[in-house]
């Protein structure tokens, strides 16, 4: 399913999954658990070797999902995720190379932002819509209440030890349209291939409202 821009993403519901993927033969029936539960915008992270290969299986058997992948750090990042079927892509940080390498590929880049400056740095090449990363770890939503004052044009995705406890409170702000969040995907649930578990969590986070 494709996106003109990652602002595109936040109307499919509050909470975006950020995965970890250690085996491939977890990555379909995941995705299908979590489609099932109503969320549909997977952020399968580079942080594993068989992360790309995730990909590709997620893009080729479950077509409904919105997929993109998280923690791109090189141009080679970039390029592997559009080839396994990527419709957006999420950075940690910022840089002008990195913008540049998204644009290039046509791929829809979320990129991070911690600091005001980052925030102005993403802004002047274009970016509007920002993933606020670490959230809790860099102010939380004293901090993304902060950021709203000077840049009032500028939205973002919180991600980084947000909790289904925690996610409302973000989610409560103007300058939020949606937020990350890994407890979605337990590696304990993943393990155990406990499914029904990750679709009640799906539902769970997709009933999450301001």
């Amino acid at each position: 399913m494709a996106i003109k821009s990652t602002l595109d993403l936040a109307v499919f519901g509050p909470v975006i999954p950020v995965i970890v993927l250690e085996r491939v033969e977890h990555a379909v029936p995941l995705a299908q658990a979590l489609v099932a539960g109503g969320v549909k915008v997977l952020e399968v992270t580079l942080r594993t070797p068989a992360a790309l290969a995730c990909i590709q299986a997620i893009a080729r058997e479950v077509p409904e999902a919105v997929l993109g992948a998280g923690t791109l750090r090189t141009h080679d990042d970039v390029r592997a995720a559009r080839a396994a079927g990527c419709v957006f892509g999420v950075s940690p940080g910022y840089t002008r190379a990195m913008g540049t390498a998204c644009k290039d590929a046509g791929l829809p880049l979320l990129p991070g932002a911690a600091t005001a400056s980052e925030v102005m740095a993403a802004n002047a090449d274009g970016f509007s819509f920002l993933k606020f990363f670490p959230a809790t770890a860099a102010g939380g939503t004293a901090m993304l209440k902060a950021l709203a004052g000077p840049f009032l044009d500028v939205a973002f995705c919180p991600t980084g030890g947000i909790t289904p406890a925690t996610a409302p409170q973000f989610l409560a702000l103007p300058n939020v349209r949606v937020c990350g969040g890994s407890w979605l995907t337990p590696a304990d649930a993943i393990a155990a291939g406990d499914w029904k578990r990750i679709t009640a969590l799906a539902r769970e986070a997709q009933a999450l409202r301001a």
